[in-house]
């Protein structure tokens, strides 16, 4: 899988689990095509899987949070909308957005950016468009339960 190919699963799927198993699916299964036994760092491919989910991370197209479970969840611009109009039904904690960073020193720092404060104008303009249990609606394709 590349990370266009990694992407477009993701927009297909609107919501999707970097590891874990859940409700939804998981990149890194359908990046190996089986579920993975322990952590995927150690797995013969996990370089690969390395390169693949940092691509994805750094995607204007995804954004990286904590939505499902607190794991890391990968959630398609196509359901931004829809997340931010449904808002008052996630721990605000879950709606924040994720970044990494490495520093000059070499560190790697994972950056916490608050909900709303990531959200673009557009994608405010367009939440307030749609009905409450219309983003729900829309949310729950991807989540089932979630509504």
């Amino acid at each position: 899988m590349t990370p266009e190919e990694a992407i477009t699963f993701i927009r297909r799927h609107g919501v999707v689990l970097e590891a874990s198993t859940g409700a939804v699916p998981s990149l890194v299964e359908a990046i190996l095509g089986a579920p993975v036994r322990g952590s995927w760092w150690s797995h013969p491919r996990g370089k690969e899987i390395f390169q693949i989910t940092r691509a994805v991370r750094a995607s204007e197209h995804i954004l990286v949070c904590r939505l499902i479970a607190g794991k890391v969840t990968f959630v398609h611009r196509k359901l931004w909308p829809a997340l931010v109009r449904s808002a008052d039904h996630f721990p605000p904690a879950r709606l924040a957005r994720l970044s990494e960073e490495h520093t000059a020193s070499g560190r790697h720092v994972v950056r916490t950016t608050p909900f709303p404060a990531w959200v673009p104008a557009a994608v405010s303009v367009q939440a307030g468009k749609l009905t409450e249990q219309a983003a729900l609606d829309l949310l729950n394709a991807s989540i089932p339960g979630i509504s």
